[in-house]
């Protein structure tokens, strides 16, 4: 029998599916556990995908109040990084009948024009990444149910907060870099006003003043490889004894800061080591591949929207940071000189 032209009912996932349609509106609010099986609540969510169902989300907002609608605002979206945190975001949000709309900084840093007339009338509630928190006030998002992303849990202006586990990250990279024999480190900083930044700075420092013998200069610069490649050339040139190990704040600064050591006809990783952070795709098209760790951006995006769906139902978000993981290629080895 040809499927009819009309638009597929909760009804029609029910028949489909050989449910009640109140198992089916149990399953699609995402109300099931501890009412329906797991497995029923597959065949429903099966069914509704097969027919192409799509719950009536205005009749939906009329009677909940809701848009069922999330603000992500990001830095800017010219890495691979924050698409994956929105990928994330946006398959969790799928899963519970929401729809994700990006705020991103053309700029990276500062407000982007105000995507709402109204945020607040628009939106149920906000992820933000913390390298773009002065765009909250602009929409203000910070007086909607609000999740920070990489932001300081003790002074954060969300009801929760979604962490990567940098200080691990950072300890992993430096403790590699120590056991291969390093003691001159130079510190290639992100010059962005964020935690995330301070944590790496605070961290390193700790791990490298732990072990005496041990030196570090920092030299900031803009998130672009052309800013590292600068800063990296000032920061070499610098007279005295040159550093045997560079430490990136991501990848993209350890990018310009490749082209910075070759300009200087140094070699990577024999007269310097340089690691990244990040482990965008970048880092295995430069040469030679580069070591860095690895962040789960898609995991960090659906943590994010699972804190977020947590306190909009007044339930408590899962607890912990998110594991990093070093990943040591080529740009890294003992220093050739002591």
């Amino acid at each position: 029998m040809a499927r009819s032209s009309t638009r597929p009912t909760s009804r029609d996932v029910a028949q489909a599916a050989g449910v009640s349609q109140a198992a089916v509106s149990l399953v699609l609010g995402d109300k099931w556990r501890g009412r329906v099986s797991e497995t029923t609540a597959e065949r429903v969510r099966e069914a509704a995908r097969d027919l192409g169902y799509r719950p009536n989300l205005a009749a939906r907002n009329l009677r909940l109040g809701h848009t069922r609608t999330v603000l992500l605002v990001v830095p800017a979206l010219t890495t691979e990084f924050f698409a994956g945190v929105y990928t994330g975001a946006a398959r969790v949000a799928a899963d519970h009948g929401f729809g994700v709309v990006l705020y991103p900084s053309p700029e990276g840093i500062g407000p982007a024009r105000d995507p709402f007339a109204s945020a607040q009338a628009a939106l149920d509630g906000v992820i933000a990444s913390s390298m773009a928190a002065d765009a909250l006030t602009a929409i203000r998002g910070d007086q909607l149910p609000l999740v920070m992303l990489d932001s300081d849990p003790s002074g954060s202006l969300g009801a929760a907060t979604v962490n990567l586990d940098i200080a691990d990250g950072i300890r992993q990279v430096a403790t590699h870099l120590l056991d291969l024999g390093h003691r001159r480190f130079l510190h290639l900083a992100a010059d962005v006003p964020s935690w995330t930044f301070e944590v790496r700075a605070r961290e390193l420092a700790a791990q490298l003043d732990a072990v005496p013998g041990t030196t570090v200069r920092t030299a900031h610069a803009p998130i672009s490889i052309d800013g590292a490649l600068t800063a990296t050339e000032v920061a070499l040139a610098t007279p005295g004894p040159r550093p045997t190990a560079l430490v990136c704040d991501d990848d993209k600064l350890a990018a310009g800061a490749y082209k910075a050591v070759r300009r200087l006809g140094l070699r990577i990783p024999d007269d310097i080591s340089v690691t990244g952070l990040d482990d965008l795709g970048l880092a295995t098209a430069i040469d030679p591949e580069l070591t860095t760790v690895r962040l789960d951006a898609e995991l960090f995006g659906e943590r994010g929207m699972e804190a977020l769906l947590a306190v909009l139902e007044g339930r408590t978000p899962q607890a912990g940071d998110i594991p990093v993981e070093l990943v040591v290629r080529g740009s890294t080895a003992p220093p050739s000189t002591p």
